[in-house]
């Protein structure tokens, strides 16, 4: 891993093509099975400096973000997303105090916990109720609090929509404008942390065709894959996003 960002120019041609696969993965992620790009947030983190990281992926995310939501804008829940954003914006507005009162890392364990908890509650979704307003809030604060302190906030919504019984193309859709949102919400703060900076925004502007790449290889996948295996793969992507939170 590099410690000044200024060297990220240096790389060599192999650890550029990690660098590349991980802004592929991202735009498959934001087009097909979204929690697939905690695998490129980590691999950003293991090579660029961790602050560093969190700025470019913020920012390829949201190319990723504008394709999504331009490509499901018929299959949105506008009604589920308005009611999501106060306690979302209470999750965020947490996560950023927490971040410089609190040690990050038994946050991050702490809702790699909660995660694998919904996940075990997720298989009787009549009982844990997600249709009430006190759940759905929970729902959204946690979606807030953990994109805000690690990057991470796609488990809880996923596992709320699939609780809700969504079918994929209104889940996907429902997912790209909320985390569009999130990630344009997240913007400012980011770059009073420091963040986001103009180096920062040059070098994934380098990376933005690959991610605009990956969100066009997710499109072509989605169609061909059924609602149950959708289903069992987002799972499964929470489940390893949840190991991650706690192991990390």
């Amino acid at each position: 891993m590099i410690t000044q960002f200024a060297d990220v120019w240096t790389l060599p041609w192999w650890v550029w093509g990690i660098l590349g696969l991980a802004a592929l993965l991202i735009g498959f992620a934001k087009t097909s099975i979204g929690n697939m790009s905690l695998v490129a947030v980590v691999a950003m983190a293991q090579i660029l400096p961790v602050r560093d990281s969190t700025g470019v992926v913020l920012l390829l995310f949201l190319v990723g973000d504008l394709v999504a939501i331009w490509v499901y804008i018929k299959s949105v829940d506008w009604k589920l997303i308005v009611s999501l954003i106060v306690p979302v914006l209470v999750g965020l507005g947490l996560g950023a105090a927490f971040l410089n009162w609190v040690d990050d890392t038994v946050l991050k364990k702490t809702m790699g916990v909660i995660i694998l908890v919904l996940i075990v509650l997720g298989f009787w979704p009549d009982k844990l109720g997600v249709q009430r307003k006190p759940v759905a809030f929970g729902y959204g604060a946690m979606a807030g609090f953990t994109t805000m302190v690690a990057n991470a906030g796609g488990p809880a919504m996923s596992l709320y929509l699939l609780a809700a019984k969504f079918d994929k193309l209104r889940f996907l859709g429902t997912s790209a404008w909320f985390f569009f949102f999130v990630n344009v919400s997240k913007a400012p703060v980011s770059i009073g942390l420091g963040i986001l900076r103009p180096e920062i925004a040059l070098f994934a502007l380098a990376l933005a065709p690959i991610t605009l790449v990956g969100t066009w290889l997710g499109r072509v996948l989605i169609k061909r894959i059924a609602q149950r295996t959708f289903e069992v793969l987002v799972t499964v992507f929470c489940a390893i996003s949840a190991l991650y939170l706690i192991v990390a």
